[in-house]
């Protein structure tokens, strides 16, 4: 049966029907918003996996038919997807995944956008759609959730501005939440005060209690019924004799302040346990070891909320030591190594031209990048062993979030003409290597010279929460990170926020908790600021040597093809300067070399291509053509005038050969130009006139026509 529900929202309606399309599917949701559809369906196995983590997947894809494209690549089909997609299935993932009280049946959920109108996201569609799917399926889910992206323009809040409208926005952040708390959070701002932004969460949480009650709406009327959820007996037998094992021993472990003898005390004490226990429960590795991980979970969590002390010795808002070298990559042109405890990122800045953009070609049609940072993150950074790969939803989602956080503080093209790409290696990892990359990668670039607005930098907390209790926690561990509750990340400069991104395993967090957070992250945020500016206080005076340098010219566009020539002969004798051209079809040229001296070379080469004759000017020119009345001079690329015989010399010329001829160099001056262009050139004016008396006697060699 089909069903179907209508709203008003940010002045459009939103709409979700089912039962029409993708009736196999355990649940399904049609969502419209203006012209843009998307089709987010679920499915949920009948069977549960043995497997040590949920098997929750969700995959994002936008097939280019729904904006009227044909896909760009060689085999012009949809392929892996982009990075856009990715992102998007990350932040759909953390914003259900908490909600899933069935953690042992693979779970997945697929967004296919099928139509696209340029102006209303499919990302935050779909997250609606990813709560509405699952709410009609007979999975059991915690929801409904509400998904909303805000704008701020002159001051006025905007909730889902269109893509036109968040040109004009100074905050970019998509919200998702219950109807009485907040789930996820993901954004950008141009340097937007921390308690604006706070303001921000209320208004959209108002738009999503809207959002949750449509959902319920709906669900009352083509729900299904939900499967029986049922809770895993615990063996209290056997949770007594571990506990009886291990608890002072866990404690002891819990209290050592370095990560690595803290795993290695834990992993001996399980293989002791197991070893001793494999008699009396055989088979039972896999329910011991969860008893050994949940009395060090409660042991941590209790350290938090009753002793405020934590398994690194730190005081609750306190931050790790951070330490900074810069400089540390000679031929790199701009470098740092940024260590806040355990958590260590080099990071290394590349500057290019025009030709080292990056094409991203989505929904919205192809464009280019002139900024980027990318994310790595090798096994060894975590002592683990594991085969290279290519980069995952993790590293691309972290270098997302870094570039975002730096790139309102990169300086626009027209002022710095350079192709600009961070690079963050993790070398070392114990949470938060993100906000690591955010303050390696300012550092890096300040390190070469690009003019930054100002320093950027990065902090995190986390969150530990019963059922009264909570305790916020300034720059989390890794295991803070994973047996915790929250994990908050704000990105920003002294005068305001660049960036958020919030992830909780739990089912909510109140607003009460979240300004808590936010005091506590601009704190830390604050202290690292302060180290930053005292490694190095404002960008290099000039770029390394190895960086290239970028000379720019603006002609008109009517003479790009003279600059590029005939089949590109002229452009690739240029560039045997050694320099690299780049031609916009606006007139912009832009010449990049490392020798600054083969730069000039090429700009004069382009300026005197593109040059117009002026009258009175004097230029040096090549005799191209001798005629009976003169000769023929180019004095610029394409460019020749006449020099009249009689402009020659002061003394009466017999022949332009005696004075001229096909090949010679000589300085002209541009006596006139006329209605046709045409050019007329005289070297005589240029010549030191005869003395009085002599008046047009021919010289002394016999050249010239004589007296009779």
């Amino acid at each position: 049966m089909i069903e179907k529900s209508e709203m008003e929202l940010g002045g459009r309606t939103l709409s979700i029907e089912t039962g029409h399309v993708a009736k196999q599917a355990n649940g399904s949701a049609w969502m419209r918003y203006g012209d843009t559809i998307v089709l987010v369906t679920t499915v949920a196995s009948d069977k549960e996996a043995d497997l040590p983590f949920f098997a929750l997947t969700v995959d994002y894809r936008e097939k280019m038919y729904a904006g009227g494209r044909i896909p760009g690549n060689f085999f012009k089909r949809e392929g892996r997807p982009s990075t856009g997609e990715t992102l998007h299935a990350r932040l759909i993932d953390h914003s259900i995944r908490p909600l899933f009280p069935l953690t042992k049946v693979e779970t997945q959920v697929y967004v296919t956008v099928l139509s696209f109108d340029g102006q209303n996201d499919p990302s935050v569609l779909a997250l609606n759609g990813a709560s509405a799917a699952v709410m009609l399926s007979d999975i059991p889910f915690l929801g409904p959730i509400g998904a909303v992206r805000l704008g701020r323009i002159d001051g006025e809040f905007v909730v889902n501005p269109t893509y036109e409208e968040l040109e004009e926005s100074d905050i970019n952040m998509v919200l998702t939440g219950t109807e009485d708390s907040i789930i996820g959070v993901e954004g950008e701002f141009h340097e937007v005060k921390d308690d604006e932004v706070f303001k921000a969460f209320e208004v959209g949480h108002e738009a999503i209690k809207k959002l949750v009650d449509f959902q319920k709406e709906l669900v009352e009327r083509a729900g299904k019924p939900k499967r029986e959820v049922v809770e895993v007996e615990r063996d209290e037998d056997l949770a007594k004799v571990v506990a009886d094992l291990v608890t002072d021993r866990v404690k002891e472990a819990n209290r050592l302040p370095v990560k690595e003898d803290r795993a290695t005390t834990l992993s001996k004490l399980k293989d002791e346990v197991l070893e001793k226990l494999e008699e009396e429960y055989p088979e039972r590795e896999k329910d011991i070891g969860e008893e050994i991980y949940q009395i060090t979970k409660e042991d941590m969590r209790s350290m938090i909320l009753d002793d405020k002390t934590r398994i690194d010795g730190r005081s609750l808002d306190e931050v790790r030591p951070v330490s900074i070298d810069l400089g540390i990559l000679p031929r790199a042109h701009g470098s740092a190594i940024f260590t806040r405890g355990q958590t260590q990122a080099l990071c290394a800045t590349t500057l290019g031209s025009k030709m080292d953009t990056r094409m991203v070609d989505d929904l919205e049609g192809k464009s280019f990048k002139s900024f980027m940072l990318d994310y790595n993150f090798p096994s060894y950074s975590v002592g683990e062993v594991r085969r290279p790969s290519g980069p995952g939803r993790r590293e691309i989602g972290h270098g997302a979030l870094a570039e975002k956080a730096i790139e309102p503080v990169v300086p626009a093209e027209d002022h710095f003409p350079y192709t600009i790409r961070v690079v963050s290696e993790i070398l070392e990892a114990n949470s938060s290597s993100s906000m690591a990359s955010v303050c390696g990668g300012s550092l890096a670039l300040m390190d070469a010279g690009v003019p930054i607005k100002t320093p950027v930098a990065g902090a995190g907390v986390g969150l530990v929460m019963d059922d009264e209790r909570w305790e916020v926690l300034t720059d989390i561990l890794g295991e803070e990170d994973h047996l915790g509750d929250m994990d908050l990340k704000i990105t920003g400069t002294q005068d305001g926020l660049t960036g958020i991104q919030m992830d909780i395993k739990i089912g909510g967090v109140s607003f009460e908790i979240l300004q808590v957070a936010f005091e506590r992250a601009r704190g830390a945020l604050n202290h690292i600021l302060g180290k930053m500016e005292e490694a190095i206080s404002t960008p290099r005076e000039s770029l390394s040597e190895f960086a290239p340098r970028i000379l720019s010219i603006k002609i008109d566009p009517s003479k790009i093809g003279i600059v590029i020539g005939p089949g590109g002969k002229m452009i690739r004798s240029i560039e045997e300067i050694g320099v690299t051209v780049s031609v916009e079809d606006d007139g912009l040229i832009t010449v990049t070399s490392v020798d600054a001296t083969a730069g000039e070379e090429a700009m004069d080469v382009i300026r005197s291509l593109v040059e117009d004759p002026e009258v009175g000017k004097t230029y040096s020119g090549t005799v191209k053509r001798v005629t009976d009345f003169g000769a023929f001079i180019e004095i610029l690329p394409g460019k020749d005038g006449l020099c009249h015989i009689s402009e020659l010399e002061h003394y009466r010329v017999r022949k332009v050969e005696d004075v001229l001829k096909e090949g010679d160099e000589t300085e002209v001056k541009v006596i006139g130009i006329d209605d046709q262009g045409k050019i007329r050139l005289s070297r005589k004016v240029l010549l030191d006139p005869p003395e009085e008396g002599e008046g047009d006697a021919e010289p002394a060699n016999g050249k010239g026509r004589g007296r009779r």
